[in-house]
């Protein structure tokens, strides 16, 4: 081969080699955290909304927003929780199981043995 096609070959390789860009850095866009456990809102079937944060629970009428219970939980496991709230249309107080059955359901009962199930809102 010929000093001129040897550089030409060489001169081309080297031209392609400088256009190959260094691994690029990959960014993740940011992606909204699945909620811990039982915090956040929660719906019964009737649209009661029931919220749990950080260790404090309510219960709220959708129309007026007037608080129906309140009272504390605790985590018992990832996936039971045990809630002590006072009904204030009652003036009585409870203990209330529930087991998160899926991420967005949870099964509960009353210490008198009333079931009930309530789903993640949002």
């Amino acid at each position: 081969m010929k000093p001129i096609a040897i550089l030409t070959v060489l001169s081309a390789a080297v031209a392609l080699a400088s256009c190959q860009s260094s691994p690029r850095e990959v960014r993740q866009l940011p992606t909204q955290m699945a909620p811990a456990g039982v915090e956040g809102s929660w719906v019964d079937p009737n649209g009661i909304v029931s919220t749990f944060s950080g260790g404090t629970f309510t219960t709220r009428t959708t129309d007026t927003n007037q608080i129906l219970a309140s009272g504390n939980y605790i985590n018992l496991s990832p996936k039971l929780v045990e809630i002590n709230m006072t009904s204030m249309v009652r003036n009585t107080q409870s203990k209330v199981n529930c087991a998160m059955v899926t991420m967005s359901q949870l099964n509960c009962t009353t210490d008198s043995g009333a079931q009930f199930s309530l789903s993640r809102k949002g």
